[in-house]
């Protein structure tokens, strides 16, 4: 194992292990519900728009560490951005797992973690599942 993908396992599963933006979402007047029927992780993500950006983000969930580190580290880049901003990345993060051996952009930040993940079509579904969640609710907030 490279010292590269060595770090990323260790992003990946520092995430599992204490995720970011994990909370209580039944205050959230934006929420979406995905589950992965394939392998049953499932994430309930809420969130706040104001003034074009997203205030406040959180996810309630069970599955997997690709899929709950995901959703953590997707919590930490969305929260505070410009919903335009927060389309580009979620469309960023697609294309990195959709392109195996493609460099992803900076500003994917940890999330770069998971590009490894494109190597397995199955895993491609868990590292998405928050970020689809995420992507619905802006689409409902900015409709």
């Amino acid at each position: 194992m490279s010292d590269l993908e060595s770090l990323y396992r260790e992003v990946i599963l520092d995430h599992s292990r204490h995720p970011e933006g994990r909370g209580d979402v039944s205050g959230f007047a934006l929420t979406h519900h995905e589950l992965n029927p394939s392998c049953g992780d499932e994430i309930t993500l809420g969130l706040v728009v104001e003034d074009g950006v997203v205030r406040e983000l959180a996810w309630e969930g069970q599955g997997c560490s690709i899929s709950m580190a995901s959703a953590s580290v997707m919590s930490g880049l969305l929260t505070g951005a410009e919903v335009d901003a927060a389309r580009n990345l979620i469309g960023d993060f697609r294309t990195m797992l959709r392109s195996p051996g493609v460099e992803p952009p900076e500003r994917l930040e940890d999330a770069a973690a998971f590009q490894g993940v494109a190597r397995y079509v199955m895993r491609v579904k868990c590292a998405m599942l928050g970020w689809v969640a995420a992507e619905a609710c802006l689409m409902r907030a900015t409709a």
